[in-house]
């Protein structure tokens, strides 16, 4: 674990040339790779593929791709169709999945818990009162099991839903672009709200350690860059995340620790990397490639940028010449920077296969 720590912090110190942090995004991969034999549910994938041990011990309190309700929607079935069920899930919204399957596909987003003022107060906003003591059942023995391991050199991570992320689940993709025009009232207070419960949470972790980064989940950008405008981003979204770091940073125990802001967005993220920078954000992920991300360009432009990401999941099942091109292309100039962690885009898509993933660890393991 010592070495998985240094090379972590390495990282996150961007140290040129240092033996690069060696981890995945996730699979698809795993259950044809079963099916054809060569790993069973018993498998130990970090000894297979060379992982490193993970150093990180994370707060995840705060939601993740849905607001952190407590107590969250009872899951009751709204409609039987046949082949298909709609389902009110645990984030209240009212969710089309084919009957006795509810994970493994993308699901239909039929209703979400808030269309307007009334509703956002009656279903949701008292769900998210930080004085709630729900939210703090067995928190001592959690914080200080956390704080043991940050006496050991674990990186404290606090996890937790952006603001951009925290809307969409709330109000919906589409119904919110009309929201910030419509009702802008709406939004403001359900960012109130979000900071609030935020700040609060937060402040209650640090009476126990002190944060090495903060992780917002926000998945704002499409194929084609930011669903809102960066004037929107600036108006809704940045005065909170503001004022909730400068909160932590006052707070820190360590006051000499560096805080390190994580934004995590799908898409083409390339336009917002100026904006988020605003807020002192320093390190971003996951870089996807078919929407045009490339990390040797913004590693170039932006020298100061921890990445995490980039390799294009799709050159996995194009071969060993594809996988050696890709690899030669961005790990040489990567390494030598510092600052980067490789993994795909997104999770190993099932066309790939344990061949070609088994070339792919092992040009990566030059670099560990």
């Amino acid at each position: 674990m010592k070495k998985s720590i240094q090379k972590l912090r390495n990282f996150y110190n961007m140290k040129p040339d240092a033996p690069i942090f060696q981890t995945e995004f996730g699979f698809y991969s795993l259950e044809r790779w079963k099916n054809e034999g060569y790993i069973t549910d018993s498998t130990d994938l970090n000894q297979l593929f060379g992982y490193d041990a993970d150093p990180r011990i994370s707060f995840s309190e705060h939601g993740w791709c849905e607001a952190a309700f407590m107590p969250m929607f009872d899951e009751v079935i709204i409609e039987d169709r046949g082949d298909y069920e709609v389902v009110q899930d645990y984030a209240g919204r009212h969710v089309l999945y084919f009957k006795n399957r509810r994970s493994g596909f993308m699901p239909e987003y039929l209703k979400h818990p808030v269309t307007d003022m009334k509703s956002w107060q009656e279903n949701c906003k008292w769900r998210l009162d930080p004085s709630s003591p729900e939210r703090y059942v067995n928190s001592e023995t959690k914080l200080n099991s956390v704080k043991k391991k940050e006496e050991e050199g674990y990186i404290v991570i606090e996890n937790m839903i952006g603001g951009y992320m925290f809307l969409r689940s709330l109000i919906g993709p589409v119904d919110l672009l009309y929201k910030f025009y419509d009702e802008p009232e709406l939004i403001t207070d359900c960012m109130e709200t979000w900071f609030k419960l935020a700040d609060a949470v937060t402040a209650v972790h640090q009476q126990y350690v002190t944060i090495d980064e903060v992780f917002l989940a926000e998945d704002i950008c499409y194929n084609h860059g930011p669903l809102i405008s960066p004037d929107m981003i600036r108006k809704f979204l940045l005065p909170y995340y503001q004022q909730l770091i400068t909160n932590i940073k006052r707070r820190q125990l360590d006051k000499k620790r560096v805080l390190h802001i994580q934004i995590d967005t799908d898409g083409f993220a390339d336009p917002v990397i100026d904006v988020y920078k605003e807020i002192g954000m320093n390190y971003m992920s996951p870089f996807e490639v078919a929407a045009g991300c490339d990390v040797v360009r913004t590693a170039e432009k932006y020298p100061d940028l921890l990445i995490r990401g980039g390799f294009d999941k799709r050159i996995l099942a194009a071969g060993k010449d594809a996988i050696d091109r890709e690899v030669d292309r961005i790990m040489p100039v990567l390494k030598k920077r510092g600052g980067y962690i490789p993994s795909c885009d997104h999770g190993v898509p099932a066309e790939v296969s344990f061949e070609n993933y088994m070339h792919f660890r092992k040009r990566m393991l030059e670099f560990a």
